[in-house]
């Protein structure tokens, strides 16, 4: 068997977990402080002018920088960066998960998952800022999610960092056509509220199974950015409120953070799709079904006190409301 690439005289380069146009993630190990780590090999396009190349190695150490400054559960820790073989290679916290975009290729989501999603990455998003970092490239591929529920916002690598120079650089595009906000597509400046929209899009197509510009290539996607209202969500459900708000065009008037977070919350909290009690067994020829066990829920127990929950809210709509049969097992006490 090969022996391991030692990158740095450090970390040894163990197996690949992940590849893309911008380069290959590995899996690693931190020989040093004995532990595994990702590692992120850049790889530039082909073809590139001098300046192009300066251009995209400066993006990824703006990445680093950007990401070293952030200390919040929900956003990738970077360790280190590390210069070899004439490219930059990112030593990061590995985090072992699916990425959003993986999970809704097997189909849209149910609305409270949705809206956990959505507070979580809000609060990281909400975190970047207070730091002064704007993302300006949340889409779902750049959202992973593990199997205890954390989730995780990746690739800080168009992050626009307060007081660093912007970079602008013919020809290459600066974020995902189908996730770019009106304004950015229109040639503005980031804003806060740009992260807000494809926030907003990324949640748009956990429930709609695309984003509200997804078209056939780039260009018709920037097109339908630039002149096309966003089309109503259909499975939005709960939701309609806060994507409805998260999507407006123009970013002074787009729903905040702020705003955002209650709803979400009030969507992640609705009770869960209703369960019907099970049904008592039938009684074939020739056999006898036996009586209820005493210590099961059975009509006219405590429970049939409980006439209805309603969600005390404005925005929620339906009222929901639920019988003896949706709630956990209750045992009755004679008297």
């Amino acid at each position: 068997m090969a022996q391991a690439r030692l990158l740095g005289n450090r970390y040894r380069l163990d197996s690949v977990v992940g590849q893309g146009g911008m380069g290959t993630v590995w899996r690693a190990f931190d020989v040093m402080l004995d532990r595994e780590v990702a590692v992120k090999e850049v790889v530039f396009p082909p073809g590139l002018s001098d300046s192009e190349h300066a251009v995209m190695y400066e993006r990824t150490f703006r990445e680093a920088r950007a990401s070293a400054r952030l200390n919040h559960a929900g956003v990738v820790t970077v360790h280190d960066v590390v210069e070899e073989a004439n490219r930059p290679w990112i030593v990061m916290e590995l985090v072992l998960a699916p990425s959003l975009q993986d999970l809704l290729d097997r189909g849209p989501m149910e609305h409270r998952r949705v809206a956990d999603i959505g507070l979580q990455m809000l609060a990281a998003l909400q975190h970047a800022h207070e730091k002064g970092i704007l993302h300006r490239d949340v889409k779902p591929s750049n959202v992973l999610i593990t199997d205890t529920g954390r989730v995780v916002l990746t690739d800080f690598g168009i992050a626009q960092v307060e007081g660093d120079s912007t970079l602008t650089q013919t020809g290459l595009v600066m974020g995902s056509p189908a996730y770019i906000p009106p304004e950015r597509a229109q040639g503005e400046r980031a804003v806060p509220a740009s992260d807000l929209w494809a926030l907003g899009a990324t949640l748009y197509a956990a429930v709609e199974g695309r984003s509200p510009y997804e078209r056939s290539d780039a260009m018709s996607s920037l097109q339908a950015a630039l002149t096309e209202p966003v089309p109503p969500a259909r499975n939005a459900g709960p939701l309609a409120r806060v994507l409805d708000g998260l999507l407006v065009r123009e970013p002074r008037t787009r729903m905040t953070a702020a705003q955002a977070h209650p709803l979400l919350t009030r969507v992640a909290a609705l009770p869960g799709p209703r369960t019907p009690p099970p049904r008592p067994p039938v009684a074939r020829a020739g056999e006898t079904v036996a009586d209820e066990p005493s210590g099961r829920y059975q009509p006219g127990g405590h429970a049939d006190e409980v006439a209805e929950t309603v969600l005390d809210s404005d925005d929620l709509d339906p009222v929901t409301r639920r019988d003896p049969g949706d709630l956990d097992p209750v045992t009755r006490r004679d008297p």
